[in-house]
């Protein structure tokens, strides 16, 4: 039987797919339900039909799953964020754990015996609420024409209005109010993707937990050398004609108070440390430039992170801490509380004496690599972004690390370069990739350099089980894998695995 566009089917969630989407059958046709969770009996319309399955919208919820549970955001399924909000929490988890060890058999062709054997629980959260330490929010306009700021809704570039996302800390809510209320006053523009015309593209906003410090970026459609509200308008494209306040907006905007007005609001918010614009003029999907301007404050706030103590599947604290200066475009984990223990998990895996060289591939300002470094003889760290490298050696210095060395680069040139040159050697290798997982280059440097561990910290299992049979094909074993919820009700998980050479 073949299935039509706006077709009303009623079907059982049976199953959950990779993206949070649950998936339920007619006669072995499976059928795609975002926001329909397993146990659900409901009635879906058809929105989109292929040969050998369909995606349906959830209309009504006929029986509800014994695992359904009530989503506190009123934004959940409009809102890309939290796919898998309607999902008990001890769920979540059980379906984190099966899609880390799905992806290891199907991608990486890992025997479930084995997995069944060395993968350990995953590390869940106390409290899955209020965890983010940093948010990006775009900026543009209602169908009515007002100012706000939120979250794109899933899959396009369409803004949901929310200042307080339930994921993000209490104080962005104040600070993005703040920001609208100062744009709204002085006519400044938020930026249209589809004409270029507008200034404020974006607000970071990032909190150190333990610092309590605070840092707002603005990303501004300009170029650096336009300062201080007049020459950042010439691109807000409205036409003069519209009146506010009984003057032409294009005069209204020319009288612009300057940048520094905004940071007389914004650090009046306790915590406030960093106020700075980030200028990003090219048409592109990339949220962030590469120069940013402090206007107020510091250019980076701190957090430490605490090095814990596992024993078996618990965590315990410790004396050891590191303190980080994190800036506007640094890489940094965003649930610092999982960090600790993903982190401290990766320190174990790595089974350090004091006696060992260590590589951290892709190290941002230096997370691992510094925690890495209480443990070894010397660490090398490697990043591409500059700025984020001048942050992990000012960390070293401030946290009195001298065994910890830090190159600017691609992983995958500068590895081989240090290798083949210079011969450095590593006893352990530690990478934490973007999604897109490790350059071919660098697992076959790292395989030529054979070190005797290999720690792979991942946000991406599909692209790790593929790294990790390269690694295995080329004398490694799986030895530990251990996924640890950082993005909680999102669909997304980080795995820490252990390879050893065999």
């Amino acid at each position: 039987m073949s299935y039509q566009k706006n077709q009303m089917v009623t079907i059982e969630i049976e199953d959950i797919g990779a993206d949070g989407e649950g998936i339920g059958k007619i006669d072995g046709f499976p059928l795609f339900v975002k926001d329909a969770v397993p146990g659900d009996l409901v009635e879906v319309k058809i929105v989109k039909a292929k040969k050998n399955y369909a995606f349906a919208r959830l209309e009504k919820i006929l029986e509800p799953s014994p695992d359904r549970t009530d989503p506190p955001c009123p934004f959940h399924r409009q809102c890309g964020g939290c796919q898998i909000q309607a999902l008990s929490y001890e769920k979540q988890l059980a379906f984190k754990q099966q899609k880390v060890k799905n992806n290891l058999m199907r991608i990486g062709g890992f025997e479930e015996g084995l997995l069944d054997r060395i993968m350990e629980p995953i590390i869940g959260m106390e409290e899955p609420w209020r965890y983010r330490n940093k948010a990006q929010y775009p900026v543009g306009y209602s169908k009515e024409g007002e100012l706000i700021t939120g979250f794109y809704a899933g899959r396009t570039h369409s803004i949901i209005a929310n200042t307080d996302c339930l994921l993000g800390v209490t104080e962005n809510k104040e600070i993005l109010e703040s920001i609208l209320s100062y744009m709204r006053e002085n006519g400044v523009t938020a930026y249209n993707e589809k004409t270029g015309k507008g200034l404020i593209r974006h607000v970071l906003i990032r909190k150190g937990f333990t610092s309590g410090q605070i840092m707002v970026c603005l990303v501004v459609n300009a170029r650096p050398e336009q300062k201080k509200g007049i020459g950042l308008c010439e691109k807000s494209g409205l036409p003069s004609r519209k009146k506010k306040n009984g003057l032409p907006v294009q005069e209204k905007m020319n009288r612009l108070p300057a940048w520094e007005k905004l940071s007389e609001v914004l650090e009046k918010i306790p915590g406030m440390t960093s106020v700075s614009l980030n200028y990003n003029w090219e048409n592109t999907n990339v949220i962030m430039g590469d120069v940013t301007e402090l206007i107020w404050g510091e250019d980076t706030i701190k957090d430490t992170i605490h090095l814990l103590e596992v024993r078996g599947n618990d965590f315990y604290p410790t004396d050891t801490e590191v303190t980080y200066a994190i800036s506007a475009r640094s890489f940094y984990q965003v649930n610092p509380v999982q960090t600790e223990k993903l982190y401290s998990t990766a320190l174990a895996y790595a089974g350090l004496t004091g006696e060992e060289t260590v590589w951290d591939l892709y190290c941002g300002i230096g997370t691992i690599s510094l925690f890495l470094a209480k443990r070894a003889k010397k660490v090398y760290g490697v990043e591409v972004i500059e700025q984020a490298i001048l942050d992990a050696r000012k960390n070293a210095r401030e946290n009195q690390i001298e065994n910890a060395e830090f190159f600017v680069g691609k992983a995958e040139e500068v590895l081989p370069a240090e290798y083949e040159k210079n011969g450095v050697y590593a006893d352990v290798i530690v990478v934490d990739p973007p999604r897109k997982g490790c350059d071919e280059m660098c697992l076959n440097t790292i395989l030529k350099m054979a070190p005797k561990k290999v720690v792979y910290v991942s946000c991406d299992s599909a692209t790790l089980a593929r790294d990790l049979r390269i690694l295995c094909d080329g004398g490694y074993e799986l030895k530990k894998v251990r996924a640890c919820d950082q993005f909680c009700h999102s669909s997304h998980v980080e795995v820490v695995i252990l390879l050893q050479r065999t």
